[in-house]
């Protein structure tokens, strides 16, 4: 019995930007009595339903962005005589429909860590379960990656988590509803450990792939320390704790390393944190702005953003830390108006972000946008290939609408040739040169022009397009530059380094 783990993609570059860490982190929670797992990534290359033989598992892992794709893997390896098992945020969600069109035996909802060596057993035994519980696994039980299984000359930048689950709940976002919004945060040892494992392989670029870096805010502390009971607070407190802890470790690494996270905007109001960022080299930050005007942010229960001259100088108060942001901006929120997207390119540059990404609204499973969405389509009987609209994601991609969502002013298609134009003015050319300064020297430069190109090609025309020769055109300019932008981030082994110790710090 061979053990399989799939990533699956429309889109194969030969190159991955992140590592996607799931694969791996399941590779750690295969028994070693299965042998190691044949793992396969499709951003990559994709998968030959060929390999797979009468008794082995698949296990194939799903968003809903990839859920098409996963099914027909799905579908495939079933035919082939396969144990096919599914995971992942979408499959959790929708378990009988990966079992309706992925052909899955078994589908797992929750965290994987614990409860993959109990699905494997029951596929061994010829009786797997059709539903198994993960739940959420805890800090101790989160396991360290099979990094020793990553093809090294594939990815840019590699992946360690240290902490899951986010305390806000914006109304776009699943993770609070599915990951919860308690952080469960490993220790700093056990983080270190891992990064050092990765250095040691000559990754130097770490994501630190997290749902929130910053899980608990000043103001979330001084509101808690107002009780009587300080029970709270000491809690709070012992998170923000082990944040230090964790940052003032990376503070030992090469000096050569360097992380990127995901963040919250109230960051930039916690001055100690950030300093602790910069001495930690966590050099690059994915910030949801979302919109750029009040009506907007409250729209999306996003009410601790700010706007205007307020958000500009919050957002250059990172960069004074030397904390360069990624901006992410939703375009079709209600209050969006034509001159929403101008405004929006105005001040992504005025903010001096160093990249950004602009994304149509979507109503994604498991949010509270997706549930009133729904709600308010029940009477639509439009059908789109069988399925209903509320089941975009089973529609394929060429028939796929862009938007999902009526805006009360523009149409679907205006929003999208906005949303490109403003993708074209922050990545033309000229504009990337003058952001690329932030860079020590004109190799760094040259640099930054080819992976803000790498970025654009990826994610805006292979996203946005509804021209499927020009999504294919920007797919083959994307593998054409990630090869040379891998190199970029390629460093020597460092087989010898050691774990920095926390104890007497």
């Amino acid at each position: 019995m061979r053990i399989f783990l799939i990533n699956p993609s429309d889109l194969s570059f030969g190159v991955g930007v992140i590592t996607p860490r799931w694969l791996y982190v399941l590779a750690a929670a295969t028994p070693s009595k299965y042998g190691d797992p044949v793992i396969i990534d499709e951003c990559l290359e994709q998968s030959d339903p060929d390999e797979f033989q009468p008794g082995d598992v698949v296990g194939i892992g799903i968003h809903t962005a990839n859920a098409l794709r996963g099914y027909e893997v799905g579908r495939k390896a079933r035919e082939k005589g396969a144990y096919v098992v599914f995971g992942g945020i979408h499959a959790g969600l929708y378990p009988e429909e990966a079992i309706a069109y992925g052909g899955a035996h078994a589908v797992v909802k929750g965290d994987g860590d614990q409860i993959w060596a109990t699905v494997l057993a029951d596929c061994a035994a010829g009786s797997p379960k059709q539903h198994y519980e993960g739940g959420h696994a805890q800090p101790g039980e989160f396991l360290k990656a099979r990094w020793d299984l990553m093809p090294r000359d594939k990815y840019m930048w590699a992946s360690v988590q240290t902490v899951r689950g986010c305390p806000k709940h914006c109304s776009f976002c699943s993770v609070w509803r599915t990951d919860g919004q308690k952080p469960r945060q490993r220790t700093p040892e056990m983080v270190v450990e891992e990064i050092v494992d990765l250095r040691r392989r000559g990754f130097r670029f770490i994501a630190l792939a997290d749902d929130n870096f910053y899980p608990v805010p000043l103001r979330d502390i001084e509101v808690a320390d107002r009780r009587e009971d300080k029970t709270r607070r000491d809690q709070l407190q012992a998170i923000r704790d082990e944040r230090f802890a964790l940052m003032r470790l990376l503070e030992e690494l090469p000096s050569d390393m360097i992380f990127f996270t995901q963040i919250t905007m109230e960051a930039a109001e916690d001055v100690e944190f950030l300093a602790a960022m910069r001495r930690a080299r966590i050099r690059g930050a994915l910030v949801g702005v979302e919109s750029v005007t009040d009506e907007g942010l409250k729209a999306i229960y996003k009410g601790f953003n700010l706007t205007g001259a307020d958000l500009v100088s919050r957002l250059k108060r990172f960069r004074e830390h030397e904390i360069y942001i990624l901006g992410s901006f939703i375009f079709g929120l209600p209050s969006d108006r034509p001159d929403s997207f101008r405004a929006t390119a105005a001040l992504a540059e005025e903010a001096e972000l160093a990249f950004a990404q602009f994304v149509m609204l979507a109503p994604f499973p498991g949010t509270l946008d997706f549930r009133k969405w729904e709600q308010d389509m029940e009477d639509d009987e439009r059908r789109i290939e069988g399925h209903p609209l509320t089941r975009y994601w089973l529609i394929p991609s060429a028939q796929r609408p862009k938007m999902y969502m009526p805006h009360p002013t523009m149409s679907s298609d205006e929003i999208r040739e906005r949303t490109q134009g403003v993708w074209d003015r922050f990545y033309d050319l000229s504009s990337i040169w003058k952001r690329s300064r932030l860079t020590p020297n004109m190799k760094a430069r040259l640099a930054f022009l080819l992976i803000s190109k790498l970025y654009r090609q990826m994610y805006a025309n292979t996203g946005i397009s509804t021209d499927s020769a020009r999504t294919n055109r920007a797919a083959q300019w994307a593998r054409l530059i990630a090869r040379p932008c891998r190199r970029l981030f390629h460093a020597a082994p460092m087989p010898e380094l050691q774990v920095p110790n926390l104890q007497g710090r």
